[in-house]
């Protein structure tokens, strides 16, 4: 398919320049041009051949693949308001799975339905798992997890059905469980599974029996390490004696456990930290400090943390300080304690639940600190000082990621750049919430403030966000604040500056450093600090199969009872608590008072005695009544159905 008649226009508001499909830069101002190529859902077999432009901006690459030609304008948004049925259901099902997205593509844009008889809108999902071979014309999709499955490692087989065993439960409760049982939906790109859409649960939603039936298909091409092992989990699925996700979930994380004693992780990482050309003074700060390169073998420490002050003069240095002492204090001797009791030689080692919540804690306790530091100087509103946080722990065959606010973490693997962090602000908020669109909602005025961050209130209304990954090959994971990755700068420059650590082009070292000065030239407004993790994995079974001889995975279900529930990836809804801008440092507004919920008590009281006064006031005016009729003994008073209180 060729139409040397399309372009690709520049995404800079300034230039808007058309350029050439196949370059990467625009050719007029150098900004880069995003390929967005879109999946679409619905009615699409009216849709066009491939080489139409639709709606004057989409073209068509092939059946359901459309490449967006003008990435610098909105997209036509669903009006929300005015859909009913079942167009609204799959559309907010999207939304409120947000948290999600690593795994699931979110809604782009929508375009009328195409065809005399077709009056619903055409969904258009961004970041579908799909790839460009050649050139912008040439798109392929991942393969499906069945197909791919014979080429996956022991690791990567069972990592796999982990992260279908942490989507089941969301999935299930919004009626698309169906998806994860669609073998042409599952797409897996490197180690992670991506869906290519929903699908929606007909009559009744599957169960984990039929998960069960459908893992059964891959044990003929499953390798040896693991086959058993998975035989295992599917019969006991089929047999309701797995009877929840966390249990499923407990089970392969002890085969995985297992696995990890065949694999030798080595982790070298630098932070970086810079004040920006437009500030006065640096108010972010990192662990390890600025400038420090570690290299760190199996069963040591590797802990990074990046913050992002908030308060200007008022203490936003102090308090991200702060929190990395804190954190530090708190963790400096659990690290170590934390990774010895993750051994695979270990016989009881510590379980992920309590990791996570170890990590938790540790950022309450720096939150209390900043918080009773803002109280004991009386600070208040926009004067109370507070910071962001993301930080990175490796231990084992896994990382773990607690974050709070908006500064990010990405993962970055040879097949792509992922946002593994969701910003705690308006924006987020109102999409999982079903209100808006992503793109649209980020448009929307005070969608950069902030609904939580450390030190603006007590631990008691914080709701850190911990999570963990497996770690099945090399990759890189970037922690970084807003004077980076504002703009997308990450998501433009990853390939050019990032990925050449993978293919062994550049060093960590350089990288870091032109990463800083890319936030500096393209973004410029703040203050830029950044972590960079990279991580290598040896696996002792490799792809063949061969395990050590000793290594036998029996799967065990465990008591219910010491199974932590699995953490969704979401976090409770808040109020603003800060208000920020792109262009300026994020400030801390008036707090918001206690919601009604934190005032039930009272209102119920109040609400008891009103009801009760009523009742009083009414049963007097019946007594004024009845005196001024008092019936004689000939006529005896006719009954009363009237109850005190009621009008008669």
């Amino acid at each position: 398919m060729e139409n040397e008649a399309v372009t690709l226009y520049c995404p800079n508001q300034d230039c808007l320049a058309a350029n050439p499909l196949n370059h990467k830069f625009c050719q007029q101002c150098s900004a880069p041009l995003p390929k967005r190529y879109l999946w679409a859902v619905g009615d699409v077999l009216n849709m066009g051949s491939p080489g139409d432009v639709l709606g004057d901006r989409y073209l068509v690459i092939q059946n359901n693949i459309l490449l967006d030609t003008k990435p610098g304008i909105l997209p036509q948004m669903p009006d929300l308001g005015k859909l009913h049925g079942s167009s609204i259901e799959q559309i907010k099902v999207y939304l409120r799975l947000f948290p999600h997205r690593l795994n699931i593509p979110q809604i782009y844009g929508i375009l009328p339905g195409y065809g005399a008889a077709s009056d619903k809108p055409i969904l258009l999902l961004e970041q579908p798992p799909l790839y460009s071979v050649d050139s912008p014309l040439q798109v392929q999709l991942y393969p499906q997890l069945t197909t791919a499955w014979h080429e996956a490692s022991s690791m990567r087989q069972l990592n796999w059905l982990w992260q279908i065993a942490h989507l089941w439960q969301p999935f299930h409760s919004h009626g698309v469980a169906s998806s994860l049982i669609d073998a042409d939906v599952l797409r897996v790109t490197g180690p992670l599974v991506r869906l290519l859409d929903l699908r929606f649960d007909a009559h009744k939603s599957p169960g984990l029996r039929e998960l069960g039936k459908f893992w059964q298909q891959l044990l003929p091409q499953s390798l040896p390490p693991v086959a058993d092992f998975i035989r295992e989990i599917s019969n006991f699925l089929i047999e309701g004696r797995i009877s929840s996700p966390d249990v499923l979930i407990a089970v392969l994380d002890q085969g995985l456990a297992q696995l990890g004693a065949s694999q030798t992780l080595t982790v070298q990482m630098t932070t970086l930290t810079d004040t920006g050309p437009r500030r006065e003074r640096n108010e972010d700060a990192c662990y390890p400090p600025s400038g420090t390169v570690v290299t760190m073998p199996p069963q040591e420490s590797a802990l990074a943390i990046v913050c992002d002050g908030i308060g200007g003069h008022q203490g936003g240095n102090i308090a991200s300080n702060l929190a990395i002492e804190t954190i530090y204090q708190q963790l400096g001797e659990v690290t170590d304690l934390t990774l010895r009791l993750r051994s695979p030689t270990t016989e009881h080692p510590l379980e992920p639940s309590r990791i996570l919540a170890i990590l938790d804690d540790a950022v309450a306790v720096a939150n209390d600190k900043i918080s009773d530091r803002n109280d004991g100087e009386h600070r208040q509103a926009r004067q109370r000082m507070g910071t962001t946080l993301v930080m990175a722990l490796p231990v084992g065959h896994e990382m773990y990621l607690t974050h709070v606010g908006d500064s990010r973490a990405y993962w970055v693997t040879r097949e792509g750049c992922y946002q593994v962090t969701l910003d705690d602000d308006v924006a987020s908020r109102d999409v999982r919430l079903g209100y808006a669109v992503y793109r649209e909602a980020v448009g929307n005025r005070g969608a950069g403030s902030l609904i939580q961050a450390l030190g603006m209130s007590g631990s008691s209304s914080l709701h850190p966000t911990s999570q963990r990954f497996i770690l099945d090959e090399e990759g890189i994971f970037l922690l970084t604040s807003d004077g980076l990755s504002d703009f997308d700068r990450v998501e433009d420059y990853w390939q050019t500056e990032i990925l050449p650590i993978l293919t062994g082009e550049d060093d960590i070292i350089s990288v870091a450093n032109k990463l800083v000065e890319l936030a500096n030239t393209k973004n410029g407004h703040d203050n830029v600090t950044l972590a960079l993790i990279h991580y290598k994995v040896q696996c002792s079974d490799g792809l063949s199969g061969v395990a050590t001889p000793d290594l036998t995975l029996k799967a065990v279900i465990p008591d219910i009872s010491s199974v932590s529930p699995a953490s969704s990836g979401t976090q409770e809804l808040h109020p603003t608590l800060l208000e920020g801008s792109h262009n300026q440092k994020t400030q801390v507004i008036s707090k918001i008072q206690s919601s009604g919920l934190a005032k039930l008590p009272l209102n119920l009281l109040v609400l008891l005695l009103l009801l009760v006064l009523a009742g009083l006031l009414g049963y007097w005016m019946m007594q004024l009544r009845s005196r001024s009729n008092i019936p004689t003994l000939e006529t005896p008073p006719t009954p009363s159905n009237s109850q005190p209180g009621q009008r008669q």
